[in-house]
C-alpha cells in the first residue's frame, strides 16, 4: 500500500485530475495541465512534472521536447482533494509552447481576446533545436 496517498486524490470519472503550475518564487500561475495517476506517482519520484496528455493519449514529461522541464518544489492538493497545485521551477523560463513564459497570455480587454505578454523565443527555434537533439540522440 505504499501508493495510498495517491487513493486521497477525487480523480474525475475517467481517472484525471487538474493541475495548476505554479512558479515557486513569483507565484505566477504558469499553465494548467491533467494527470493520471501515473503521472502523478512519477512527478513525486522524479521530482520533475509529468502529465497526461489528453490529445497525445500519453504520459508527457515537460520539457521533453522543448527542454524547459519543470522542477517540482512543492506538491498540494486543494480542500475538495480534487484540483493539484505544483509549485515549480521553470527551467529556461518558458512554461507555453508558444515561446512565453506562461500559457496566460491573452487579457480579455473589453470583447478582444488581446496577446499581452512577449514571446520570449520563437518557437519554431525551441522545437527544432529539440528536433536536432533527439535526431542526434538517435545517430549514437
Amino acid at each position: 500500500m505504499a501508493d495510498s496517498w495517491l487513493n486521497k486524490v477525487n480523480w474525475t470519472h475517467d481517472g484525471l485530475v487538474p493541475v495548476v503550475a505554479q512558479d515557486k518564487d513569483s507565484g505566477t500561475v504558469l499553465m494548467v495541465a491533467w494527470m493520471n495517476r501515473e503521472a502523478l506517482k512519477r512527478t513525486v519520484e522524479s521530482g520533475e512534472a509529468v502529465y497526461w496528455s489528453r490529445s497525445r493519449k500519453r504520459l508527457w514529461h515537460k520539457g521533453e521536447e522543448s527542454g524547459h522541464v519543470q522542477k517540482v518544489h512543492e506538491v498540494r492538493l486543494d480542500c475538495d482533494e480534487d484540483v493539484l497545485l505544483l509549485k515549480v521551477e521553470q527551467v529556461g523560463g518558458i512554461a507555453c509552447h508558444t515561446g512565453r513564459h506562461n500559457c496566460f497570455f491573452q487579457k480579455l480587454e473589453g470583447q478582444e481576446w488581446v496577446s499581452v505578454e512577449p514571446v520570449l523565443k520563437d518557437p519554431a527555434e525551441i522545437y527544432r533545436v529539440a528536433q536536432a537533439a533527439v535526431s542526434h540522440q538517435g545517430e549514437k
